[in-house]
């Protein structure tokens, strides 16, 4: 178990960046903005890859992950070209929201301090 674990950790990283390099270079849809994968996740069976991605401007999110998902196709038999595996995994894209939910919390943290502050003065 721990040998797979191991293989599909290394796998992930292969994926995610060459994954990169294919959206930024190869990839010309100008429904797309800055795409960054942050993290890509592989089963242990390497049949499927959940790839999580941010993008700027956030708003673009939603038309984003479908054109990713609609150019699945395209980057996966890409991906075979370059990375040497017995099959390529599928590929299933999902919108990273920690950024979001880190800054809501950080709001939510700062707010509270200001309240804070706001009860000690009176």
């Amino acid at each position: 178990m721990p040998f797979e674990s191991y293989r599909s950790t290394k796998v992930a990283g292969l994926i995610g960046r060459h994954l990169a390099e294919l959206i930024q270079h190869e990839l010309q849809d100008p429904r797309l903005g800055l795409v960054t994968i942050s993290d890509v996740n592989v089963s242990n069976d390497l049949s499927f890859a959940d790839v999580y991605f941010t993008i700027l401007p956030d708003e673009k999110s939603n038309v984003a992950e479908l054109v990713l998902s609609g150019a699945s196709g395209f980057l996966r038999r890409a991906l075979a070209s370059r990375i040497s595996l017995r099959t390529t995994p599928k590929l299933r894209f999902h919108y990273d929201q920690t950024s979001d939910t880190g800054a809501r919390i950080a709001n939510a943290i700062d707010r509270a301090i200001a309240s804070d502050r706001a009860n000690d003065d009176g």
